[in-house]
């Protein structure tokens, strides 16, 4: 038995027992070979239930921090789990993932999963296809598959979160049903459709929609209100700059991670540098640091984006 599968049969057998699980060992759970990830699903049924969810948060959160890990090969094994929880989590691990065959279980889930929260996690995840297919990087006839499913979801009578879901998935479509859908949902008096018409308008990279956005940067609603801040960072509307600037001045919570900071970080320039340059010189905690160098980086992108954007010469109209 070779040395990493003597570590990977001693971190199964810990999850068995329930016993803490060292930050160290979720490595193991990385680019497992075809032998580990059997050995690995051989010992699955006999894991607690509450430890298979600890792990997989775990394993998530560290995708989120290092980008050189992978868990995708556990995670589409898992999508068949008998336990919802369970399925909703590998759905969440294969976020990242642009493997158009994924798209086939993903609708699957939407379509008849027994666990709302599962459901609702398809139709986020399916968002990223939505995505990759306006930009003709996954086939077509994928893309519509995928619109239509979410179309007829977001339609249909499935749980509200489902729906609007759906409908924030939709943003990236360039249907105009999608268009008419995301009008209606920003009419409804509930504010969590509009919450949700709004990230699908951040979604859609299409400044129609900045008058409504801008309308709602300082709405009282605060799940509207955030949803329209960071709406108004993926649209890039400089328009909202002051408005951004003044959320930040009225906001309760810590100014340090506000979305209105890095929506500010999106639309970049000076006045964005020196703010966040300041907050940054005050702040202690390494969180905070880590997430203002990342902001300020993001100012200095974007702003080399506008400069090139400036010098790009448009061909003469008499030649």
């Amino acid at each position: 038995m070779t040395e990493s599968a003597t570590a990977l049969g001693k971190v199964l057998s810990d999850l068995t027992e329930a016993a803490p699980l060292p930050p160290r060992a979720l490595q193991e759970f990385s680019d497992l070979d075809p032998a580990s990830l059997e050995a690995v699903m051989q010992a699955w049924p006999h894991i607690p239930a509450k430890q298979k969810h600890i792990l997989l948060d775990a394993l998530h959160e560290l995708a989120d921090e290092n980008t050189l890990v992978s868990f995708e090969d556990l995670a589409r094994r898992l999508l068949t789990d008998p336990d919802g929880p369970v399925r909703m989590r590998a759905i969440r691990l294969l976020g990242e993932s642009d493997d158009p065959k994924l798209t086939t279980p993903l609708l699957k889930i939407l379509a008849s999963d027994d666990d709302a929260e599962t459901r609702r996690e398809a139709a986020l995840a399916l968002g990223r296809f939505v995505e990759l297919g306006e930009l003709e990087q996954i086939p077509a006839s994928v893309l519509r598959q995928v619109e239509e499913a979410l179309l007829e979801k977001a339609n249909g009578d499935d749980q509200v979160v489902i729906r609007r879901s759906a409908l924030e998935s939709l943003g990236y479509s360039s249907r105009p049903e999608v268009v008419t859908l995301i009008q209606s949902s920003i009419r409804r008096e509930n504010p969590d459709w509009q919450a949700s018409a709004l990230v699908a308008m951040g979604a859609s990279s299409d400044e129609r929609w900045e008058e409504q956005v801008i309308a709602r940067l300082l709405d009282t609603n605060p799940d509207i209100r955030l949803a329209a801040v960071v709406a108004a960072g993926e649209l890039r509307l400089a328009s909202a700059r002051p408005l951004l600037f003044q959320a930040l001045e009225e906001e309760d919570a810590d100014l340090v991670s506000s979305p209105a900071i890095w929506s500010l970080s999106q639309l970049g320039g000076e006045d964005a540098r020196i703010y966040i340059q300041n907050l940054l010189d005050l702040a202690e905690d390494d969180e905070d640091v880590q997430f203002l160098e990342d902001a300020l980086e993001n100012v200095e992108f974007n702003d080399e984006l506008s400069r090139f954007d400036l010098l790009a010469v448009e061909p003469d109209q008499d030649e």
